[in-house]
């Protein structure tokens, strides 16, 4: 089974989890599509996609106080469709996470932790066959999946950073797009599902 690995880029949720459930968008540094994302890359019609990790990686604040959230499919319990659920999931991690300088597993399938974003962003594009989404790239084209691992990073949404877009270019990361329209976040994550569910039916 290829595993199908995302990256989100969140530059604005406060990392302490200090915001409420009620203004997701606004003191919640749009925690709204972060959840819609997460919620999006896992959630099936009765089921979810345990062949799916996700990462976000919370930036709002400069090392040591960046954090990052691990969600593992395979392991991953307690998620729901609906988006303030999911916000409160990973709201809860990091709250759970504020004065930890280790990683622990908040729930099932949830891992938190203290986290260097570059060293973040670096390991995911080293470990995983991976695009980078962007307006600005080419149309994504897939013609065959890896034969591990596919994945993608996408941002919030403000652009990556300055920072971030080095990281990238300076990894031959290719920049791709997925259409002539703006999409959400959480969009862009079902119309690659839906471009690698039809190349995995193609598999032996």
């Amino acid at each position: 089974m290829v595993k199908r690995r995302f990256l989100l880029l969140a530059h604005r949720v406060p990392v302490s989890g200090n915001f409420s459930l009620n203004d997701l968008a606004g003191a919640g540094g749009r925690m709204d599509e972060v959840a819609r994302a997460v919620s999006t890359a896992f959630t099936i019609s009765n089921g979810l996609r345990r062949d799916t990790e996700f990462t976000v990686l919370f930036e709002a604040e400069p090392p040591p106080r960046a954090r990052r959230i691990q969600l593992i499919g395979q392991g991953l319990r307690y998620l729901n469709p609906d988006e303030r659920s999911t916000a409160a999931l990973l709201k809860n991690a990091l709250v759970r996470s504020a004065t930890l300088e280790r990683d622990v597993e908040a729930s099932p399938g949830l891992v938190v932790g203290p986290a260097d974003p570059s060293a973040v962003l670096r390991d995911f594009v080293n470990e995983v066959d991976t695009v980078w989404l962007t307006e600005s790239g080419p149309p994504y084209t897939p013609v065959a999946l890896s034969p591990a691992s596919v994945g993608a990073v996408l941002s919030d949404p403000d652009d990556p950073t300055t920072e971030e877009q080095q990281i990238l270019t300076q990894l031959r990361v290719p920049p791709v797009s997925l259409g002539p329209i703006s999409l959400r976040a959480s969009q862009c994550i079902d119309v690659l599902h839906n471009r690698w569910d039809a190349l995995a039916s193609t598999l032996p």
